[in-house]
């Protein structure tokens, strides 16, 4: 079971890889193909805004109804600023996003996969062992998905040489196990690290692009200064976004292993009732 878990877990995590080489390539392709038309609505916007202005002075009541037709869509304006911000260094920023969300989700579902009711594992392996002995309560494990259950079988399957033995064996596949759902939160961590890096280092780059225009026209202007200084801060702006998603992403992962460590470590204990009980009874 476990072993076609992580052959699931694979094959999805390599067509999401393949899903991102791809959005990569279109953003590269979008970009190139949109830079003309983020020229053209500019200067639409331009043309609109003048005549808006012109039509202020004869009938304020259209005033709302020229800003609502030059309002633009959420994603429109998204695309606007991710194309205003640079290619080089905001496909950086989105593929740090796309591979930290590849890695979340794929965690999200190996940890949903992994939670397992302990209560009724328990009682059913309680029932096995009273109805047909430690085999049957293998069995039980054998069939139950989770982590839980592995520790489990891993315990009664040393029954034979002791409780101490069997206590060592539960502690000891535990910590594997623990490490199994901890499996990634490192290159997640990276990308959250990574990705306002990534920012800071569009807005330095900005920065030393603003003061190059400066050098090259002997004189310091508005016109020429907003353009570095405005890549700059877009691409710290999404940066410091693809941050913050993702660091929820983390943040609810580790509330989901600590409660299925704690599930674990409680079931492990109860397990060793059981097997003292067992004992005690032959």
């Amino acid at each position: 079971m476990l072993n076609k878990l992580k052959n699931i877990m694979k094959k999805l995590f390599a067509l999401i890889a393949v899903l991102t080489i791809f959005t990569f390539g279109m953003s590269v392709n979008v970009v190139a193909q949109d830079q003309a038309e983020v020229a053209t609505e500019e200067v639409a916007q331009v043309d609109s805004v003048a005549a808006a202005q012109a039509e202020l002075t004869a009938d304020p009541i259209e005033e709302a109804a020229v800003v609502e037709e030059g309002g633009k869509s959420l994603h429109s304006v998204l695309k606007q600023k991710f194309i205003e911000g640079g290619p080089s260094f905001m496909s950086f920023v989105l593929i740090a996003l796309i591979l930290g969300l590849a890695l979340a989700i794929e965690r999200i579902i190996y940890l949903n996969l992994a939670t397992t009711n302990t209560k009724k594992l328990l009682a059913n392996v309680e029932d096995a062992l009273k109805s047909g002995g430690v085999d049957a309560a293998k069995e039980v494990c054998r069939n139950t998905r989770g982590p839980v259950a592995s520790i489990f079988y891993q315990g009664l399957d040393r029954y034979d040489e002791g409780v101490d033995v069997v206590e060592k064996s539960v502690v000891s596949y535990g910590s594997v196990q623990a490490g199994l759902l901890e499996k990634g939160l490192s290159w997640i961590a990276l990308f959250i690290a990574l990705a306002p890096m990534l920012g800071f280092l569009g807005t330095v780059i900005g920065m030393i692009q603003a003061f190059d225009a400066i050098e090259v026209a002997g004189d310091i202007s508005p016109t020429l200064v907003a353009g570095g200084i405005k890549v700059a801060l877009i691409t710290t702006v999404f940066g410091l976004i693809v941050a913050m998603i993702l660091q929820i992403f983390y943040n609810y992962l580790l509330s989901k292993i600590d409660s299925i460590i704690n599930n674990m470590e409680d079931a492990s204990i109860s397990l060793l009732d059981l097997v003292v009980k067992h004992n005690a009874k032959k």
